[in-house]
């Protein structure tokens, strides 16, 4: 194997040298600011087209917003990077608001010119889209004009934008402060120790049940004595969103989260009446993990419980030749790429303190590259979110060539690639597993996912549409948002677990995201998407290379409907192609059952 450099500490300067203080970023945000001055001359000086030439000038500000994003982009995602790797840079800091200042003006005129667009007589509409400017852009004008339609009156509209910064934006920001000002006491080993929401929420794993449990208590605690005080905030979201639902016409409330899935509602009811038919197996699983743990029904502070201890421990010199190797296995230029990534330093793996504890995988469509953070520990779980961010770094490597506008996919496609090479992972760990203990293990860690997935997600889903529901009466109390979500719970579970979460709509960070509702289907329909890849690149090796690439770059152009269509001829829309992931789940939870069996016999 080609020697690899293992270097644990990114290298940053190759994209701005000098981190916040760079002069280059410096120059590059207030070029930002030219750019978006002249857009803006440009943009008000356009008027809605009456000819088929016309098609010239709506590709020029095409181009604009494009370069644009391009660069807004690669400012934000470095700015990402340095606050990561320093918390505390109050350069980065702010920088990151003055982007964000550059970005707000910068969209505000894309609405506008996306308005103009819906004044088109629906012929000539048609023609412009057919001509050589904007043929490859059929997809995102079509999405523009859809979205353009609900959209206020352009006075209403910005009067709405400007509320939302102090009004609703607020709220989110504002549950998002409360959460992290929030000190959770938990007695450990007979000390109390004061812990963060994050940290007391991450002893669901700690391999100590009266830690799991404490822990449990001590947020029930919490949420119990603040419950009044975060329904007010909730409300406040659902009740502004409502508003500005029922002034536009939408009376569906997930009109918009589908529209920026790019799926019709037929796809997502399909998925879940598949989800639904098939829970019983990861029931069964539930039920078998409990026994295991002296239950007669898992405690839902047990789920993340570890079933048996892990030998499996890499350095991260083994875990990079582990990655690289099984990537490898399914083409040349997904391994060519994964090992560019290590040579070229970037990855922030270091154990160190005072480094944020959130993983991810920032994009710089400029450069054509990518940086991956995350702190390695040396468990198989750290491997896995290796792999999982490096399938991120990948999509992005696939869309390098695509033009500009088509490079933004949405969240329902964004988890493909990084949910099949975490399951390229797994499925190698497990293959060297040298145990039924370990083995066991594995499958446990695959099952939490699955799990995860059809049934946590599901209550999500299950619980933000019956509030939605509710909330157009008017507010709805606290002690209603639990009732609504041990419901949820029940129904996403089957009734397969105990001691109900039913504060989870305080700590759910989703529910109270500004940007869009329903933040939860999208992670289901990725999971179960990206399971379905995966089988088919199995089946045919490293001749699926090419098809897979290909079906990357066509993610943000198009329907997934059409997307599937195209590059796996399948509907979508049909519970049958949701049944394929499924089934390999349930033979992991048919396995997980077996060897647990076996275990315990030995």
């Amino acid at each position: 194997m080609k020697d690899i450099k293992y270097r644990e500490v990114w290298d940053l300067d190759t994209l701005f040298p000098g981190g916040s203080e760079s002069d280059q970023l410096h120059k590059h945000i207030e070029e930002l600011v030219g750019k978006v001055n002249e857009f803006k001359s440009k943009a008000a000086c356009f008027q809605t087209p009456q000819d088929v030439d016309d098609s010239i000038k709506v590709a020029e500000l095409i181009e604009y917003i494009s370069v644009i994003r391009t660069h807004l982009s690669e400012a934000n995602s470095f700015i990402t990077c340095l606050l990561a790797q320093n918390p505390k840079d109050q350069r980065a800091a702010s920088l990151q608001g003055k982007a964000g200042s550059i970005s707000s003006s910068f969209e505000s005129v894309v609405h506008k010119t996306q308005k103009i667009l819906i004044n088109i007589e629906k012929d000539l509409w048609e023609a412009l889209l057919d001509t050589d400017e904007l043929r490859n852009y059929k997809f995102i004008l079509n999405e523009w004009r859809e979205k353009g339609r609900l959209q206020l009156p352009e006075n209403e509209e910005n009067l709405v934008s400007d509320l939302m910064v102090d009004g609703y934006h607020a709220w989110g920001q504002f549950y998002n402060a409360l959460v992290s000002d929030i000190k959770v006491y938990v007695p450990i080993n007979g000390k109390v120790n004061e812990l963060s929401v994050g940290q007391a929420i991450n002893l669901r794993s700690h391999s100590n049940e009266e830690v799991r449990k404490e822990s449990h208590k001590a947020l029930e605690d919490v949420w119990t004595q603040k419950e009044e005080l975060f329904a007010k905030i909730l409300n406040h979201v659902a009740g502004f969103r409502l508003q500005v639902y029922k002034n536009k016409g939408i009376e569906n409330v997930l009109k918009e989260p589908l529209l920026d899935n790019h799926m019709k509602e037929e796809t997502l009811n399909a998925m879940w009446r598949a989800v639904d038919k098939y829970k019983q197996p990861f029931i069964n699983y539930l039920n078998k993990k409990a026994e295991m743990l002296g239950e007669t029904k898992l405690n839902s502070y047990n789920f993340w419980a570890p079933i048996t201890e892990s030998k499996q421990q890499m350095n991260y010199k083994e875990a990079v030749d582990f990655v690289t190797e099984h990537i490898g296995r399914f083409g040349p230029e997904i391994e060519q790429f994964t090992t560019q990534a290590f040579e070229k330093g970037w990855i922030e793996s270091e154990n160190r303190p005072n480094k944020s504890a959130v993983a991810f995988c920032a994009g710089f469509p400029l450069t054509g590259e990518s940086r991956v953070f995350m702190t390695y520990g040396g468990t198989i779980k750290d491997v896995l979110t290796l792999a999982h961010e490096l399938g991120h770094a990948f999509h992005n490597h696939a869309m390098k060539s695509v033009e500009g506008l088509n490079k933004q996919y949405p969240l329902s496609i964004a988890e493909t690639a990084s949910t099949f090479s975490e399951m390229l992972m797994l499925d190698a760990a497990i293959e060297k597993a040298r145990s039924n203990e370990e083995r066991l293990f594995l499958l446990d860690e695959k099952l939490k996912r699955s799990v995860m997935n059809f049934m946590n997600i599901h209550s999500r889903f299950l619980f933000e549409k019956n509030f939605y529901q509710e909330r157009k009466e008017g507010n709805i109390s606290s002690s209603r948002l639990n009732e609504l979500m041990r419901e949820a719970i029940n129904e996403g579970y089957k009734g397969s677990i105990a001691t109900i979460p039913i504060h989870s709509w305080i700590w759910t960070p989703h529910y109270y995201i500004t940007k869009s509702p329903f933040y939860n289907f999208p992670y289901t329909f990725g999971y179960l998407f990206s399971l379905s890849i995966y089988a088919k690149a199995k089946e045919e090796g490293k001749e699926f290379e090419p098809e897979y690439l290909a079906l990357l770059r066509d993610s943000g152009s198009m329907t997934v409907e059409d997307l599937v269509m195209k590059h796996l001829g399948d509907d979508i829309r049909s519970e049958a192609f949701w049944e394929k992931g499924l089934k390999l789940c349930i033979k992991d939870a048919e396995e997980f059952i077996y060897l647990s069996e076996q275990c315990g016999e030995e």
